[in-house]
C-alpha cells in the first residue's frame, strides 16, 4: 500500500509539472470518461486503488478537485495523464 501511494504521489507530481509547462496538451480530449476505464483496468490487473476520499477522517480534495488542481478539466482528464505515467501497459485510455 506505501508503495502504491508513493507511486500515485510521483504520477501526480509529474502530472503537475506537465500541467504547468504544457497546458496545451492538458485540454486534448476532455469530458472522457478516461478516469472510469483507467481505474478499472488499474483495479482489474493491480488488485484495488484504494480509499474513497469520503473515507477518512480529515477532508480531501477527490478527483475532480485534484484534476483541476493540475489545470485539467476533470476526471477524465486525470485519468489519461496518469495512465501515460503509471507504468502499466494494461491502463490506456
Amino acid at each position: 500500500m506505501r508503495i502504491r501511494s508513493v507511486s500515485i504521489a510521483g504520477a501526480l507530481a509529474v502530472a503537475a509539472t506537465m500541467a504547468l509547462t504544457s497546458p496545451a496538451q492538458a485540454s486534448a480530449s476532455s469530458g472522457s470518461s478516461c478516469w472510469g476505464v483507467v481505474s478499472s483496468q488499474a483495479a482489474t490487473t493491480e488488485g484495488g486503488l484504494g480509499s474513497h476520499a469520503s473515507s477518512f477522517d480529515e477532508p480531501r480534495l477527490g478527483i475532480g478537485n485534484v484534476a483541476r488542481l493540475f489545470g485539467l478539466s476533470g476526471p477524465g482528464e486525470l485519468g489519461q495523464v496518469l495512465a501515460s505515467l503509471d507504468d502499466n501497459p494494461a491502463t490506456n485510455c
